[in-house]
């Protein structure tokens, strides 16, 4: 799991942060989505066999539950942190809002395929113990 911090230009008229698609994003972009959210609810609860995701806060605060073959944690993104969280394939993910009408920009390295969606938490637990036999 990487989380990276942007950089900043703050004038009294507001703040600017720049964000480079080869810079800041690890890896090509091929599809970007947004995610709206409410206090408690939850989005996500799933992995993905071959996508990489970049999460970024636009709006509130939100916990990420991540677990993969070599972690399990969890990590609270708020956009006033002005960072992002990468997330690699075969890592679970359930997102729970802290703040209500928060924002969650999320970037992918593959198009949408419904293939590629690992549901259910126990066939993920086996995909991952498989990989540590090999």
């Amino acid at each position: 799991m990487k989380k990276e911090i942007f950089e900043q230009y703050k004038k009294k008229s507001g703040t600017l942060i720049p964000f480079s698609l080869k810079k800041n994003i690890p890896f090509e972009t091929k599809r970007i989505f947004l995610i709206y959210g409410n206090k408690n609810f939850t989005r996500g609860n799933h992995a993905h066999y071959k996508c990489s995701q970049y999460l970024v806060p636009i709006l509130g605060k939100m916990e990420v539950e991540i677990e993969n073959i070599k972690e399990k944690n969890r990590v609270v993104l708020d956009h006033k942190k002005k960072g992002g969280l990468l997330l690699k394939p075969k890592t679970w993910c359930k997102i729970k809002f802290i703040n209500n009408n928060s924002i969650l920009l999320v970037f992918c390295d593959k198009e949408y395929a419904y293939k590629d969606y690992i549901e259910n938490y126990k066939e993920f637990l086996k995909i991952i113990k498989k990989k540590i036999k090999k």
